[in-house]
């Protein structure tokens, strides 16, 4: 009985490595400039930094600013800022969604489709919005801060722990950031 066990379990391992993705991969269509983008081709210089966000979540709303001002501040520092959307089709009525967000809120970065939640299983994403900042590394693009932007959503004006901007500044100082991981709060992201 235990041998049969075993097997089973070693079966199905190897179901779930087969069928898992790797970053290498994944190709996500920019609803802005409608290309197709490898992901992990976007890992240069300093590292991409990756916002999980969708139009449907309030939560991703009350960050705009701030997302806006960090963009800001390090696109110019080796930085590549991304959203990415885990909650829309490959339609063009989707895309034409997405495009629109970018010109009128003044976020100007590309806007990623995932539309088969690629990415976002990959990298095991449960919020909006939730950040992933991927540097590069010897053997490849390494994780270097996943989580929350900054501790308070709802009140830029209260936030006290700027959990992304530390994290950039400490890759800046070619720094492991401290701490690299922050439970991100907001919408849970809908599977499909």
């Amino acid at each position: 009985m235990k041998k049969l066990s075993f097997a089973f379990l070693i079966l199905l391992f190897t179901t779930f490595s087969l069928r898992a993705q790797s970053l290498q991969e994944i190709n996500l269509t920019d609803a802005v400039t409608s290309k197709v983008i490898n992901i992990q081709s976007q890992v240069n210089a300093k590292g991409l930094v990756l916002i999980f966000h969708s139009l449907a979540c309030p939560f991703a709303k009350m960050y705009e600013s701030r997302l806006i001002a960090l963009r800001s501040k390090y696109q110019n520092q080796g930085f590549t800022f991304m959203l990415v959307n885990p909650e829309v089709s490959g339609k063009e009525e989707d895309k034409s969604a997405l495009r629109s967000y970018i010109d009128q809120s003044d976020i100007n970065m590309s806007y990623l489709v995932d539309e088969n939640q690629a990415l976002s299983k990959l990298f095991k994403i449960s919020k909006i919005p939730e950040v992933i900042v991927l540097s590069p590394g010897a053997d490849g693009p390494v994780v270097s801060y996943r989580g929350a932007i900054d501790n308070n959503p709802q009140s830029e004006s209260a936030v006290s722990q700027h959990f992304l901007d530390q994290a950039l500044n400490q890759i800046l100082k070619d720094e492991m950031p401290s701490p690299s991981q922050v439970r991100a709060v907001g919408c849970n992201v809908r599977t499909y």
